[in-house]
């Protein structure tokens, strides 16, 4: 029962005693209930994300206040943190209202854009007590409007990664090794060997984004290579909204919002809850 808190010592124990913290993508009131729900039954940290999409649809200060709601309500660390957010304009937004955890998002740019980029941002965000996630490499697929063809895809260099984190004082940082945005069309081929080179040269937290459709040995043979946060997003979507259009489709005169919201609500949380498992974090709140 507390705030919502940055992630920062949250993803430190994650990576120390072996397991992965999930941050599991919001969009609503429902979304964020399922979700917070699941992690309390399961005694796990749970990390909220929000892309610009999500903040655009449901509003900063909905989903500012919601997180703290569910922090309040519950017995577990939660964090609200910025996915992919793009912009200091957007990030700064999200800090003013008490956002804790965020990511900049400058895999599109150079590597001395992105090193200046993310500096400013770290600079902001750790005057206002947040942490910061930033993106070495890109990520095939789409998220909310951003498209990478896999052509575009640019795993992480190891060898940039070291002078990325120290010229930047970044707190955690995604890497780019065959994950993808989305659904995969086939099983996708992850370069451990270029994740075990990255964990050794950087004491910080590794993200592992793209985990929607990877096999849970793959993904716990990332975290055992240093991934603390595992991002899920269209994994989540896909039950949610089977399960409801299943049961306005059976029940064509049902109009009460309550009643047609249930059902996709419990099969989110099936899912919610088997990634809990799969990241090993059940129990470590």
């Amino acid at each position: 029962m507390g705030n919502i808190q940055n992630t920062k010592e949250m993803l430190i124990k994650a990576r120390k005693e072996g397991y992965a913290v999930p941050a599991f993508n919001i969009h609503n009131l429902e979304t964020i209930q399922t979700v917070v729900e699941a992690a309390a039954e399961m005694k796990s940290p749970v990390i909220l994300a929000a892309t610009p999409g999500t903040m655009n649809y449901a509003g900063r200060a909905y989903v500012q206040a919601m997180a703290e709601v569910a922090a309040k309500e519950n017995d577990i660390p939660i964090s609200l943190h910025l996915d992919h957010h793009e912009t200091i304009e957007s990030i700064e937004q999200s800090l003013k209202l008490g956002t804790p955890s965020v990511m900049i998002d400058g895999s599109h740019l150079s590597f001395e854009e992105n090193i200046e980029l993310t500096k400013r941002v770290v600079d902001l965000a750790h005057g206002y007590g947040a942490t910061v996630e930033a993106e070495l490499g890109r990520l095939v697929g789409q998220e909310d409007d951003q498209i990478v063809e896999a052509a575009d895809a640019i795993y992480t260099d190891p060898n940039t990664v070291e002078e990325f984190v120290n010229r930047t004082g970044v707190d955690s940082l995604a890497v780019a090794i065959g994950t993808g945005h989305g659904v995969y069309e086939s099983k996708p081929d992850l370069d451990f060997e270029r994740l075990e080179k990255i964990k050794n040269l950087i004491d910080i937290p590794i993200i592992l984004h793209g985990a929607s459709g990877i096999v849970k040995e793959d993904v716990q043979k990332c975290i055992a290579l240093g991934c603390a946060k595992v991002n899920v997003s269209t994994e989540l979507k896909i039950p949610f909204s089977s399960a409801l259009r299943d049961y306005l489709v059976d029940h064509p005169n049902e109009t009460d919002t309550r009643k047609y919201m249930g059902p996709a609500k419990e099969a989110m949380k099936k899912v919610v809850i088997e990634k809990i498992l799969i990241c090993q974090s059940d129990g470590k709140a």
